[in-house]
């Protein structure tokens, strides 16, 4: 297989798009924002024709029933009346089934929209990931795609029920006083031409909206959750005013966007009161002239209104759309970055159960922006043996573990599990045989039980399987005795990213929950080393029972990790230097006899 592009795939910012190209790609993303559309469509237009039935009715009782040549008709006036209230309501009804149909089928392309962004989301490798904090990619998924939800939901409804309007008023205006409605467009064919590079203003001006909101909704995200951090250090004031930075420059960004629109409504305001003006003067002339009854003159000025009206609207629905088209942008930038670690054409091979065998052969690998960390790795994990990885800090020792669970895929060479290359294995093979136990153990908020669980292959179904197979997973362990001090036992809740509980009780849910994942090969970020005795005594068993009959790769820490492994291997720089069991390595000169010894210097 081809090595893969070297160049680092960071998270796109914003898609570069064009308004008509982001609406088309949403809609693609989104299919279901144009389920029934028709109908929809078909619904707004007799809303829209409702509205001018006033202005019919206001025209023909003048002129045929209040100025009839007899004198005036009271029945025709009852009758133009009642049929104009019918209108209404036949167009109120339709308005209603608009909004209906088009909520409905909004939420569902939103929520397809949400769904997309955040699978893709966990689709990226965590060095993509990597490149915007958290707090800001998570806005992506949420208050950007609001914004969408406000413009489609509002903004989308009046925007097609305000341009079927224009139209409508457009055509009966013509059939009054052609003259009129020239004058009527004349007037804004101006406000038009200024509109369309104002529009590109207001763009620029809400992705920087937008893009601020990610970064204010980041950093606030990042002090709430280093706030013992913060605390420890007495940073408070300091980290104060980095949230004040960043919430300043949203609100100037806001500010900024929010001024042009208040320019470009305003024009629309003014725009359609000269229209009216300009109407009821140059309307006044016709009428004298004989070319305009009283009756068309007033149904043309309820016209200009329903003109102007959407008009006007049709400003601040653009400055909500160019809002849109930020987020919309946003979160398109999110579902077309590229995919790093992805599953290979036609699903992959299969990858049968059992003791895993892991090779690696002529691996490189740097991080983005980075040097080269791994340099022409040669190794080879026999299946069911205990390897350890030692080596100083920033050697490469996590960067293997990240190659051998495909977190990341070499830049040169081949990582072989079982005589097959990982990128010819799908990635759901690969995360059944494959499980890395980090060095901090991450619980998500709920119980024990939950958390311990999730990790099950396949998930238990009833509640009381769940319990019994979770407090079996804790007996094999040996962790029985520790489960039944808990005050609540399976049903104990650990907090928020698990933090009712200390860093070592932390490891020990993370190791049932590893046990009950059934994998056949474990990559453990050494769990002992940051935790008390007694602990330490426990985690040491239950990983004794844990990695019985499974292959092993542990990053170590301690070097008494490398003592109890069958296969040590020596990290340096970048560079394989030792292979071979630590009786063995200790024996001959090297890397590793010399960690051992500053090693043992250091626990007299």
């Amino acid at each position: 297989m081809s090595a893969p592009d070297p160049t680092p795939v960071r998270l796109g910012r914003t898609s570069a798009l064009g308004p008509m190209a982001t609406l088309r790609r949403g809609v693609e993303v989104s299919p279901q924002l144009l389920d029934g559309l028709l109908v929809t469509v078909a619904l707004a237009v007799l809303a829209a024709a409702g509205r001018i039935v006033v202005p019919i009715a206001v025209q023909q009782t003048v002129d045929t029933a209040v100025l009839a040549p007899g004198g005036p008709r009271s029945d025709r006036v009852l009758l133009l009346v009642g049929l104009a209230a019918l209108g209404l309501v036949v167009s109120g009804v339709c308005a209603s089934l608009v909004n209906v149909r088009l909520f409905r089928s909004s939420e569902a392309g939103l929520a397809r929209l949400r769904v997309t962004a955040f699978r893709h989301v966990h689709d990226l490798s965590a060095l993509t990931q990597g490149t915007e904090r958290k707090g800001s990619l998570v806005s992506r998924v949420t208050s950007d795609v609001d914004t969408i939800s406000l413009f489609v939901q509002w903004g989308g409804i009046m925007l097609l029920v305000s341009v079927l309007q224009i139209l409508a008023a457009t055509v009966l205006m013509a059939v009054y006083s052609w003259q009129l409605t020239l004058v009527v467009w004349a007037c804004f064919v101006p406000l038009v031409l200024v509109l369309r590079p104002a529009q590109k203003k207001l763009s620029t001006a809400f992705a920087l909206v937008r893009e601020r909101m990610g970064a204010m909704l980041g950093a606030i995200s990042e002090a709430v959750v280093g706030a013992e951090t913060i605390r420890a250090y007495g940073v408070g004031a300091r980290t104060q005013r980095r949230i004040d930075a960043s919430v300043t420059a949203t609100r100037d960004a806001k500010v900024r966007a929010q001024t042009r629109v208040a320019t470009v409504f305003s024009s629309g305001v003014l725009v359609a009161n000269a229209v009216l003006a300009v109407v009821v003067v140059v309307g006044t002339l016709l009428g004298v002239a004989g070319e305009l009854s009283a009756g068309r003159l007033l149904a043309f000025l309820f016209l200009a209104q329903l003109f102007t009206g959407p008009v006007q609207m049709a400003t601040e629905i653009l400055n909500e759309l160019q809002n849109a088209l930020a987020g919309w942008r946003r979160v398109l930038g999110v579902i077309d970055t590229p995919v790093e670690v992805a599953d290979p054409p036609g699903g992959g091979a299969p990858s049968p159960r059992g003791p895993a065998r892991v090779e690696l052969r002529g691996v490189r690998y740097g991080y983005p922006d980075g040097p080269t960390v791994l340099h022409d790795v040669d190794l080879v994990v026999p299946a069911t043996a205990k390897v350890a990885v030692v080596g100083a800090t920033g050697s490469g020792k996590s960067t293997m573990a990240k190659l051998v669970t495909r977190l990341v895929d070499p830049l040169e060479g081949r990582v072989l599990l079982d005589g097959v290359d990982l990128r010819d294995l799908s990635l759901a093979g690969v995360r059944t045989r494959v499980v890395l136990v980090p060095q901090e153990g991450f619980l998500f908020e709920g119980s024990l039980l939950d958390n311990v669980a999730y990790g099950a292959r396949p998930a238990p179904g009833e509640a009381r399987d769940r319990a019994a197979v979770v407090e079996g997973a804790f007996a094999e362990l040996g962790l029985a005795d520790w489960l039944a001090d808990l005050p609540d036992g399976l049903g104990t809740d650990v907090g928020q990213r698990g933090e009712r509980l200390s860093a070592g009780e932390r490891q020990l849910v993370a190791l049932a929950r590893a046990h009950l994942a059934g994998a056949d090969l474990l990559v453990l970020d050494e769990a002992t080393s940051a935790v008390d005795p007694a602990t330490e005594v426990r985690i040491a068993r239950a990983l004794d029972q844990l990695t019985a009959g499974r292959t092993t790769l542990t990053i170590a820490h301690r070097l008494s990790t490398a003592e109890a492994a069958d296969v040590v291997v020596v990290v340096d720089h970048g560079h394989v230097v030792q292979v071979g069991p630590h009786a063995a390595l200790l024996a001959e000169p090297g890397v590793y006899a010399q960690m051992h010894a500053a090693w043992l210097s250091q626990t007299r």
